[in-house]
């Protein structure tokens, strides 16, 4: 059982940046792919960001590539989400999750773990 918090959302204007943590639980969290994903009023969950295991391997969204960075420390059982350059189309709850896998993806039916949420809002 994995449990994972996020925390780092809150309101910025268009353009800013922000940096969203996700703490988990336990002593395997290497082993699991983490990923993030958001989730907008009116819209489904999407894919944001995934790293694998090792933090070596990482894949984004085409609509944050360039301007979002995942990231992982091990040592701390956390992973990031750098967002620079910020949008209006930004603004979402966002989640991490967790994945017994070595490699992420982008399908959140392949997480097994979820953190409760985090808002990001970005007026213009």
């Amino acid at each position: 059982q994995v449990q994972l918090v996020e925390s780092g959302g809150g309101l910025v204007q268009a353009g800013g940046s922000l940096r969203l943590s996700c703490a988990a639980s336990g002593r395997t969290f290497s082993t699991y792919a983490m990923g993030w994903f958001r989730q907008a009023p009116g819209k489904e969950r999407e894919f944001v960001a995934t790293i694998s295991g090792s933090g070596v391997g990482t894949l984004y969204a085409d609509s944050v590539k360039g301007r979002f960075t995942i990231s992982r420390d091990n040592s701390k059982n956390t992973v990031y989400l750098q967002m620079d350059s910020l949008k209006p189309e930004d603004t979402a709850v966002y989640y991490c999750a967790a994945r017994p896998r070595v490699s992420g993806v982008s399908v959140a039916a392949f997480y097994d773990y979820w953190g409760q949420g985090t808002q990001v809002t970005v007026s213009s």
